[in-house]
């Protein structure tokens, strides 16, 4: 017997790192907003997150476990909602969240989440220990 899927979290998790309206020139042929905006918007939202608990440069290594759940619209408020799941010597991995809102309802929904590793540089681009 197959186990019961997990269901989706009913709220975000972790704290807003980005807020931004999905707007027309970031849509796809499709006219749903392009996958690579969304994800670019994740990426600044992570390095927030990273740049703060490290108080250094930081670069993004690697993305994991990236999942595309809904399309975006044009005009949708997108928030991204970052936490902080484990820090080593110079690198943070940081699951985020994408949600959003459309203009005409208040129902929130997530729409993607992936995990990001990103690490602490110093100002000659190369790797440094987090401070803590």
């Amino acid at each position: 017997m197959p186990e019961p899927a997990t269901p989706p979290p009913a709220a975000p998790t972790g704290e807003v790192v980005i807020r931004t309206l999905a707007m027309p020139a970031d849509t796809n042929a499709n006219g749903d907003i392009f996958g690579g905006w969304l994800l670019s918007q994740m990426d600044l939202g992570g390095a927030i997150l990273a740049r703060s608990m490290a108080r250094s440069r930081v670069v993004t290594v690697a993305i994991d476990s990236m999942s595309f759940l809904r399309a975006v619209g044009v005009g949708d408020l997108v928030t991204c909602y970052a936490k902080l799941l484990g820090v080593g010597r110079t690198s943070m991995r940081i699951h985020v969240e994408a949600w959003t809102q459309h203009f005409a309802e208040g129902t929130l929904w997530r729409v993607t989440e992936g995990t990001f590793t990103y690490v602490a540089i110093d100002d000659a681009g190369k790797p440094q220990p987090v401070k803590r």
